[in-house]
């Protein structure tokens, strides 16, 4: 089991720090956050690009997914009128054509906040009609759009597996699949092994943090309620064979180094043996 890590918790420092400590903890991969002031599309498409190929040279760390910023301010493709919900797709497109272009598998995205004034059937309507853009955008590339579920506190709209595989039904296309952050699940009462059940292999990816049921904070592996080292065998069992993310975020921003550090050797230790080597 190849383990990565999110890039978004060294953001007060420069991206190196993030592909040195990576490389020094034993990742097996980086997953690239997509802001500023690391690498946000707008910045690589206009010469950010060569910094970002040349710690993935110097390290020999690969880029394998691609997480853009996106959902709160200021793209939403969920909210606003149909220019902002343009930009936001133009945005999206430029940062899966910097995702190809680092190498990445795919470039991750998710369903943001949809808002309180519409319909159910409008807001699914206008989420599966984005989402099909970004496949068609994908197909047309040669790059895989993969889409994250939020808690029900970051969304009101694609939350569980059975949401995420109606809306990869509908869109129906090879370059859009699915993966699974085991918070969403957790917090909502979910079980987690219900995207294998229903996703199969369109369950393109994991994000693997400890959670305490009742939130959407991501805590380092040990530090929650989730039982993660049954979870992981029932995962290796079932056959899992993508990536996993450790996808620590803003919770351990003061002490970067020494979290990403814990977490791994922490998750390593939990591994079946089935996922070790």
């Amino acid at each position: 089991m190849k383990l990565g890590m999110f890039t978004c918790g060294y953001q007060y420092y420069p991206l190196e720090r993030a592909f040195a400590d990576a490389k020094r903890f034993g990742y097996d991969y980086i997953e690239l956050w997509g802001g500023r002031p690391h690498a946000f599309a707008p910045d690589l498409a206009s010469g950010g690009l060569a910094e970002v190929r040349a710690l993935i040279d110097r390290y020999e760390l690969p880029v394998e997914v691609y997480t853009p910023e996106h959902n709160a301010y200021p793209f939403n493709y969920m909210l606003g009128g149909e220019g902002q919900r343009r930009e936001a797709l133009d945005y999206l497109k430029q940062a899966m054509d910097q995702g190809r272009a680092l190498g990445a598998a795919y470039t991750l995205v998710s369903v943001g906040h949809g808002g309180y004034a519409l319909p159910r059937p409008v807001l699914w309507e206008r989420m599966v009609r984005s989402l099909g853009e970004l496949a068609r955008h994908g197909e047309a590339t040669g790059h895989t759009v993969v889409v994250e579920t939020l808690t029900h506190y970051e969304s009101n709209l694609c939350t569980t597996a059975g949401e995420l595989a109606q809306a990869l039904e509908e869109v129906n296309s090879p370059r859009l699949l699915g993966m699974c952050d085991v918070t969403p699940p957790f917090a909502a009462r979910e079980p987690v092994c219900n995207y294998l059940d229903l996703l199969g292999n369109r369950l393109a990816h994991l994000h693997v943090v400890d959670s305490d049921g009742s939130s959407d904070s991501h805590l380092i592996p040990g530090d929650g309620a989730l039982p993660l080292p049954e979870l992981l065998a029932e995962l290796c069992h079932r056959g899992y064979q993508g990536r996993c993310t450790i996808e620590l975020v803003t919770a351990y921003q003061n002490e970067p180094s020494l979290y990403a550090r814990r977490a791994v050797e922490r998750l390593r230790a939990m591994l079946p043996e089935g996922w070790k080597g």
